[in-house]
């Protein structure tokens, strides 16, 4: 069994210099570093990883900022500690006359989005808007795998919805996914539908997610994420069921200039028409610039200058008032160790 892990710590400076009384000084709309004015600890992370052969497991075990946010019970789970510390915990098989078949059952990652919830595997420290509004973090249930042809692998999950291990409404959730992988290109796709409304199964939940990946040189790689979410409320007083959507789309790239140094440069714009996802109906973007430093094998920084923006006054300033931009400047520090393969 493989041991790796890491520690995930930062300072984030907001120029809005939000009071602890308003919005506890905080980065309005990040997630895993979203305490500003302060040192804080995004995340501490221990892997133990065995291959399936044809029986393997993962599991990782997350504390600090991270694991408070995605853990965080919902209005529709049952369940308050939400398998608290842990990020993904699951079985797998793999029989060896399968031709690749997987099947892996437990707590595991959303296979939606551009970015992952490890700082140091994405190209930003900060994640994007869309990362953090648009798509769930993990499931709960059943997925599989399938490679179909030489480019293309895809697969059929069986979930307890959106970052729930288990529910209030029984319900559960279809994931499709599909992967595409060209050696200079890649496109994934996914889509989640299922009820996601607490006590009833009325109302379904969709979620569309692509990601076009381009690799033209090892020096260069750029992507453009896409997402639309929509939910059907069910309003059984008044008869009728609102539809509340979402979309956005991101575009980033990265210019690896030495083998220690690269530049990373993110986009994205969200439209939220009626306040599902961020409370209040508003058009946002968002663009984000991450210089990386690779110190030493093991040990990375990041130095980050971030602006979002809404088309209302959204952003918490000084005591009690609310702006329409925000900025930040973050210092991302992350030390890790592995196996080397």
């Amino acid at each position: 069994m493989d041991l790796s892990g890491f520690i995930d710590g930062y300072y984030s400076y907001n120029f809005n210099t939000p009071s602890a009384a308003n919005n506890g000084q905080a980065n309005d709309l990040y997630n895993f570093n979203d305490k500003t004015d302060q040192f804080n600890l995004s995340a501490a992370k221990l892997t133990l990883n065995h291959d399936p052969d044809p029986i393997g497991a993962h599991v990782d075990l997350i504390y600090g900022r991270t694991n408070d946010i995605i853990n965080a019970p919902s209005a529709n789970t049952t369940s308050a500690d939400q398998l608290n510390y842990i990020e993904q915990a699951f079985l797998s098989v793999k029989p060896a006359k399968a031709k690749g078949f997987e099947l892996d059952f437990g707590k595991f990652v959303t296979a939606a989005g551009a970015e992952v919830i490890e700082a140091k595997d994405n190209w930003n420290y900060s994640r994007s808007i869309l990362f953090a509004w648009a798509i769930p973090y993990w499931h709960f249930g059943a997925r599989t795998s399938m490679p179909v042809t030489k480019s293309e692998t895809i697969g059929v999950q069986l979930v307890n919805g959106w970052n729930n291990i288990s529910k209030t409404n029984g319900g559960v959730t279809i994931g499709v996914t599909s992967s595409y992988v060209k050696p200079k290109a890649t496109l994934n796709l996914n889509y989640y539908g299922g009820p996601e409304n607490a006590t009833t199964t009325t109302g379904w939940r969709h979620l569309f997610d692509g990601t076009l990946l381009l690799t033209p040189s090892s020096k260069f790689n750029a992507y453009v994420n896409y997402d639309y979410g929509q939910n059907r409320n069910a309003i059984v007083a008044q008869g009728n069921k609102d539809l509340d959507h979402w979309q956005g789309v991101e575009v980033a790239g990265k210019g690896q200039f030495t083998s220690t140094s690269a530049i990373a440069l993110r986009y994205g714009y969200f439209r939220d028409p009626q306040g599902f996802e961020t409370g209040v109906t508003q058009h946002l973007n968002e663009f984000t610039a991450t210089y990386e430093y690779k110190v030493i094998y093991g040990f990375l920084t990041r130095f980050e200058y971030r602006r979002d923006w809404s088309d209302v006054n959204f952003f918490h300033k000084n005591d009690t008032e609310l702006v329409k931009s925000m900025d930040t400047v973050t210092v991302g520090m992350i030390a890790f160790f592995g196996p080397k393969r």
